[in-house]
This record gives C-alpha cells, structure tokens and sequence, in this order.
C-alpha cells in the first residue's frame, strides 16, 4: 500500500505520558500506566496506592482510557526516581518497557461477567501480546486506541483507531476509525486482524513529527486501510449505559460491585475502603469508577 497521508493536524512527536517517559507539570512529573481493558489485580492495586503515597501525592486518577494516572513526582532533568520505577515494575506494571505507550486496549468492563454477545478478555490479552512481541508497533502514538465491545454497546460511541464489536459468542465486526466497519471474523482471528491494519496505518501515516496519530486523520477516515467496506452489521445496532452503583449479580451467581470515585479521584482512604472488600481483581471501567468482580457474597 502506498502512502496516502493527508496533512498533519500538528507537528510534533507524540507527547503522551509513561512511566519511562513522563509529562513534567507544575505540580511535579505525571505518570500514565496503562491497564488493558482496566484489569489489574487488588495486589498491583495495594501496590499503587502505596507508591503514590512514597512517591507522588498519594491520590490515584483514573482515566477514561480506564488507565491510572499518578501526579506530583518528585524529578530530575525529566526523570523520575529509580526507586519509583523499580516500584512500578515490581508491581507488574510494566510488562513491555519498549511497549509501554501502546497498550491502549479499551474492553467493554462487565465482559465474561454479566451480559454482552462474547467473553472479549482473552482476546485483548492476546492483542496485547502480540502488540508487544512486534518492535514495529512501539512507533505507534501513545493515544492511538483498540476499543474492543462486547456487543452490549456500552463502548460503541467512543472514538478509537481499530476495534470490533462482538455480534455472536464466537465472532465480531471489526471497526477501521470512527465511521468505517470491515467484515466480521472469528474471535480468534481478531488480534491479528487488527495489527495487520496497524501495521498498514504505520506504512501510511507519514514521517518524524508530522506522521498521524490516529486512523480518523487519513483521507476518508481510514477507509482505504479495509480494501473494502462493509455495511454495519445489524446486531451491532445496539448501545447501553454504565453499570449501577452498587452491586449487581453475575452471571455465575457471583457478585460485582460497582464502586463510584468521585472525579476519579482514588484517595488513599478509598482505595483502602475499595480493597478491603476487593476479591483478586480489581477493574478501572472507562467511566472513571471501580469494579470488584467475582464476589462470593457481599462482603467480598
């Protein structure tokens, strides 16, 4: 495929921040973790909140990438402490140091849980994995975004670079840019389906600080990355809003709870409130709020 790079809305290199490359504000140096489709363990989740409390100022902010952001970092010359780092990695946070940018990997939250057309989880671990096994995709902007539905349409409006939407147990529609939709594949052919069109993204976009960021900046909105369009599948025609607070029944006779942040805003006293009635896992939803899944009752 040749180039066919429309022009750049701006021209400077990607600046969205890591853990290895951090954004320096006022207030100190600010950190983005990035947490695939929002899952980490209630482990990692203690972890944070004790780093933040030793290395920056003791708050947790959730985003609506459902990643975690950390702020007042003490730093040098662009740097954050060592320690902090050494922190974050024990914690199991930085799984690809090359990759760390990229794994912008958005999953409908209640997905295997409660509801939806399909169980998208394993496929965004392996999308995950391969994204991180492949040098050539550690080019790609850190706001470049996989948004992965599940079929309930709870993500189905955001705006994202490639994606699917589930349409039955075991397949899903796949998403080029904002407006465009491709053929529906197998849920196990997702993961390489969507970096063959990343790679073709990267051999479109440009060069140095004024390649694209995002699939909605090529001509069309991306269409020539399909080859061919497909009308939108019916059984994607479907949208619903965020869990209720609070908790509701899974749909293995488990609970999940649904936990407002205000702001979100993870204080140190929340997030002590949050894992003492977390089981294993803990998953940060794109809605800036908590899920603690799997609850063998109340309580946890």
């Amino acid at each position: 495929m040749g180039r066919v790079t429309t022009a750049s809305p701006r021209h400077h290199a990607d600046r969205c921040p890591g853990l290895l490359r951090p954004w320096i504000a006022d207030d100190g140096a600010l950190v983005r973790l990035r947490l695939v489709g929002g899952a980490l363990s209630a482990q990692a989740l203690a972890d944070l909140a004790l780093i933040a409390g030793n290395h920056a100022d003791g708050h947790l902010y959730l985003t609506k990438r459902a990643n975690v952001q950390l702020r007042g970092i003490n730093h040098s010359d662009g740097c954050v402490p060592e320690a902090f780092v050494d922190a974050v990695k024990a914690a199991g946070l930085l799984p690809s140091p090359t990759h760390e940018l990229v794994r912008n990997i958005m999953v409908s939250p209640l997905s295997g849980r409660i509801g939806g057309q399909a169980d998208l989880r394993p496929v965004a671990s392996r999308l995950d994995e391969l994204l991180c096994d492949d040098p050539v995709f550690a080019s790609l902007a850190g706001r470049f975004l996989f948004v992965l539905d599940d079929g309930r349409g709870d993500l189905v409006d955001r705006s994202l670079d490639l994606g699917v939407m589930a349409v039955d147990a075991g397949a899903a529609q796949i998403r080029v840019g904002t407006e465009h939709w491709g053929e529906v594949v197998e849920l196990d052919a997702v993961p390489e389906v969507l970096l063959d069109l990343a790679r073709k993204f990267i051999d479109v976009r440009g060069d140095g600080d004024d390649a694209l960021w995002h699939v909605d900046e090529l001509p069309d909105g991306g269409s020539d990355l399909l080859g061919l369009n497909h009308a939108r599948d019916l059984r994607t025609q479907v949208a619903s809003l965020p869990a209720p607070f609070g908790l509701i029944a899974q749909d293995d006779g488990r609970s999940i709870e649904h936990v407002a942040v205000p702001d979100g805003d993870l204080t140190h006293d929340l997030a002590t409130q949050v894992l003492a009635r977390a089981g294993r896992d803990v998953i940060v939803t794109p809605w800036r709020s908590l899920l603690l899944p799997d609850l063998e009752s109340a309580h946890g």
